[in-house]
């Protein structure tokens, strides 16, 4: 696996360093013990979504699957282990063979899911399986935290377009992650380059307002983009006064010109005027693009406006406001000795509290009524009821170690659209709520 393919600088050799320490001197504890070799199941869930939200998103499974089979102990690595003293030598001869050979399962990317759905499930050995906790974690909350903002934009655009453009305001790899995230959500295409080049996102981008403060005037600046990119680019039109530049823009374009974009002012108002300017000067098939510190709420708000796509940046990729969706990866059940074959027993945190954990390996289902709405999420621990057979959501996504299945970012897009449509309509309101489907447990 290319390291470029999970975002990484190219000097990165793998992702084993992805984690906490506590991982290894497990790891290292449990191999004096005897122990490191009982068949395990960990299971990754949230107990709550973030306040306020309906319904959350799973996204960053393929990230998941690339970060898995790139988790390898190099010389490198061994060598910074050893260093540091963070493992014994037997721990770090255990390590430089390490390759997972396990099983995962887990909801497909894109679907949504609720507290206490068994996101991903991963067995193995317990030391192959508590090695790949930190690295899990970090991508599905991250990528989740992403998607579950961009659906809730996606649904406030009501199909207008939208375009991820929030590479300046995170980490550059994060900046990656969240494009592809996005994409998954609803989004329709991103800025960012590297996300383009990684995952095929479509990308797109023309001018900011230093190209326009380059030139001696904004007639000078409009000309030079449109000879270089065509009359179907798109002119920013606020760098000075906006009607003056719309008329310029359509001057130097013609009627043909592709799109406008509005950054700043009441972008309500503004769009009205510059849709009336528009059609005034012959203009009817230009779009508005509207950008500036959006959000799901300012976007609702524009439900009026001519607007004909949106660009977001900051709200989005910083999860408008709930950037992490605080999931957990908790080992449910072990095997009762490190005997081949030995039955597997439940465990689970008996915290006092909300950080309880449910034992046993669990499957989950959706109920839905008599219109194929979705009514709750059902987990279980025992037979899954013969009605709820054909609803199971956990899919094999990893078996004795090999990935098994690969998909396009495009069906995982289509499959969030298909998920969140079978949601009762309240999923989709804005205002503060809870979950609109309750966890049954069975």
């Amino acid at each position: 696996m290319n390291t470029a393919d999970l975002g990484l600088p190219v000097d990165v050799p793998s992702t084993a360093l992805f984690t906490d320490q506590y991982e290894f001197t497990m790891v290292q504890a449990a191999l004096r013990a005897g122990t490191a070799g009982r068949r395990s199941v960990f299971e990754v869930f949230t107990r709550r979504l973030p306040e306020g939200r309906r319904y959350g998103v799973v996204a960053g499974t393929g990230r998941v699957l690339d970060a898995v089979e790139n988790f390898r102990f190099d010389a490198d690595v061994i060598g910074f282990l050893r260093e540091r003293g963070i493992v014994d030598e037997p721990t770090l001869k255990w390590l430089s063979s390490y390759r997972f050979s396990g099983d995962i399962w887990g909801y497909p990317e894109g679907e949504v899911y609720f507290p206490g759905s068994p996101l991903l499930r991963v067995e193995g050995s317990f030391a192959e399986c508590v090695l790949l906790e930190t690295v899990i974690l970090s991508i599905l909350n991250h990528d989740s935290a992403i998607a579950a903002a961009a659906s809730r934009m996606s649904s406030a655009a009501g199909g207008r377009r939208l375009i991820e453009m929030g590479a300046r305001r995170t980490h550059e790899l994060s900046a990656v992650a969240s494009a592809r995230a996005a994409y998954v959500g609803g989004f329709d295409s991103t800025s960012d380059l590297a996300a383009g080049f990684r995952y095929g996102i479509p990308t797109v981008g023309t001018s900011a307002h230093a190209f326009t403060l380059l030139h001696d005037s904004e007639r000078d600046a409009f000309r030079a983009q449109v000879d270089s990119l065509g009359r179907g680019t798109t002119l920013l039109v606020d760098t000075y006064d906006v009607a003056e530049a719309v008329r310029t823009a359509v001057e130097i374009a013609g009627p043909g010109l592709g799109a406008v974009r509005i950054d700043s002012g009441d972008l309500l108002l503004v769009a009205h005027r510059v849709r009336q300017q528009l059609d005034e000067l012959g203009a009817r098939d230009t779009r508005i693009v509207v950008t500036s510190d959006l959000d799901e709420y300012a976007i609702a708000s524009l439900a009026a406006a001519p607007v004909d796509a949106y660009g977001v940046g900051t709200q989005l990729v910083t999860g408008s406001g709930h950037p992490t969706c605080s999931m957990v990866y908790k080992l449910v059940a072990r095997a009762r000795s490190a005997e081949p074959g030995a039955p597997l027993e439940p465990v689970a945190k008996k915290s006092l509290g909300a950080k309880y954990s449910l034992g046993g390996r669990k499957w989950a289902a959706r109920r839905l009524d008599a219109e194929s709405v979705a009514e709750a999420e059902v987990v279980g621990t025992g037979p899954v009821p013969t009605e709820l057979a054909a609803r199971q959501l956990l899919v094999e996504l990893v078996r004795d170690g090999k990935v098994v299945a690969r998909e396009s970012l495009d069906t995982a897009r289509e499959r969030h659209i298909a998920a969140r449509a079978a949601l009762p309509m309240s999923a989709v309101q804005l205002s503060r709520g809870e979950p609109v489907l309750p966890t049954e447990y069975v």
